[in-house]
């Protein structure tokens, strides 16, 4: 059996880190075993879905490195879905109801009233030819239900272990809306069975679904000659460090922001392929590493916790083992110099490449040291120590001669210089910037002028 998975984002926004990581699962467990991975745009919402977005959802992926095998969408299989669900209907599987939003509201309102679920009662079905004919003559449009059995739905999720669904304590659900257009369920299903889906991995938010969706596979299969049913694979859910929800700030953790501040496709991807595992997060240069760790075993039932404190760390912590060759590119667009021995010198302190402008600014542009009065005497005999000829045992030589002409040492000692050359309390190995700075400058740096 060749392993088929498919990642169904609506093209009705930006991907966030929620459903990336539901892509990163199939994904990773498809490559792990030779599969294909497919691409459906769910876009029968056609008001809501722009071809920008689908556009976005192509960049996002690939950006993050996952190449589909297939894609295709839903609004081009219209006639597909609208010919299964007239035979739904012939067979009495799909029936159509005349209650209004209100009215069904009113209904669950009056059963919790009555300490009885919220399951729609089914009145549609006892409606009589003059009940239905007084309806349409008011104007109302027929919403259309999947009639389930009412018997257990009992799947062994790959997550969760065996799960069992009454389908007796949910409602029959919508499938065609008022309006005829399709909610997700049916052309999901349909989808899914002519594509040859073998395994759908999505979040446990959908485990109840998956019981009536179940049903549905059973009813399609039989209309189309078919017997498709894919496994299961239900993971928990993704929420912030502190154990709420994401979906106020889903927004801002896009992948378009987090690749326009400057993030690592490959820290969004180790995060969010460990967090909630029992595989320690570590900063993986390359997905083939996430695939072969990748295993549903180690998911754990827990919501996974997202930390944008975690995901900078692991971002710092790929830049600083990713070579000149990989970020040559990006440098040159943002006109930042000294090539691959600043890159080598530098990388270690950053967290975004980006970070590279500011050390450049340091290195390369006009600035004064910052020089606090008590220290400016010592920074000027420093100036008069500068060889004309640096090179990587300048530093060391300077801060010996200083050491025995003012008997400074320790902080005292190396401090004020760092500050005085860089502006920075903290930084890259002196002995290493000196050179880049050459002898004019850093003499004027410690002199307190511009340099």
């Amino acid at each position: 059996m060749t392993v088929r998975v498919r990642f169904a984002p609506s093209p009705t926004g930006r991907l966030h880190v929620g459903n990336v990581r539901t892509a990163l699962m199939n994904y990773l467990f498809v490559r792990k075993n030779n599969g294909a991975f497919i691409l459906r745009i769910d876009d029968t919402d056609l008001e809501r879905s722009t071809q920008g977005y689908e556009d976005g959802i192509k960049e996002d992926l690939a950006w993050l490195g996952m190449k589909f095998d297939e894609t295709f969408n839903q609004s081009h299989r219209f006639k597909l879905y609208n010919e299964i669900a007239a035979k739904l209907k012939d067979a009495g599987m799909l029936y159509p109801c005349y209650e209004t939003s209100e009215e069904l509201d009113r209904q669950r309102k009056l059963q919790r009233v009555q300490s009885k679920p919220p399951v729609y009662n089914r009145a549609a079905l006892e409606l009589t030819a003059e009940q239905i004919s007084a309806y349409e003559g008011e104007g109302r449009k027929p919403h259309w239900r999947f009639k389930l059995s009412g018997n257990p739905v009992i799947w062994n999720d790959i997550v969760r272990g065996e799960q069992k669904i009454e389908t007796s304590s949910i409602s029959d659900p919508v499938l065609i809306r008022a309006d005829q257009s399709f909610l997700y369920t049916l052309p999901s299903v349909i989808d899914d069975i002519d594509a040859k889906i073998t395994h759908v991995i999505r979040g446990e938010d959908h485990v109840t679904n998956s019981g009536a969706q179940i049903e549905i596979f059973h009813a399609v299969n039989k209309l189309l000659g078919a017997d498709i049913l894919p496994e299961f694979a239900h993971t928990p859910l993704l929420v912030g460090k502190d154990g709420k929800g994401l979906s106020k700030r889903l927004g801002s953790l896009s992948m378009k922001d987090l690749r326009e501040n400057g993030l690592e496709p490959m820290a969004v991807n180790s995060l969010l392929a460990r967090i909630g595992t029992s595989v320690a997060v570590s900063s993986e240069a390359e997905i083939s590493t996430l695939i072969e760790s990748f295993d549903f075993g180690n998911i754990g039932r827990a919501p996974a916790r997202f930390d944008e404190e975690e995901l900078l760390q692991l971002n710092a912590k790929l830049l600083h083992i990713t070579s000149y060759s990989q970020v040559k590119e990006r440098l040159d667009k943002m006109n930042i110099g000294g090539g691959e021995p600043l890159w080598n010198l530098m990388r270690a302190n950053l967290n975004k490449v980006s970070d590279m402008a500011s050390w450049s600014t340091m290195i390369f542009a006009p600035m004064s040291g910052q020089i606090p009065d008590e220290d400016k005497e010592f920074c000027t005999i420093a100036a008069t120590l500068i060889p004309d000829d640096i090179d990587e045992s300048s530093w060391s030589a300077l801060t010996s001669a200083l050491k025995e002409q003012t008997d400074r040492k320790g902080k005292s000692l190396f401090m004020p210089l760092r500050l005085a050359l860089t502006g920075h309390v903290h930084g890259p190995d002196m002995g290493k910037i000196l050179p880049f700075l050459g002898a004019e400058k850093a003499r004027a740096r410690l002199k307190g002028e511009i340099g």
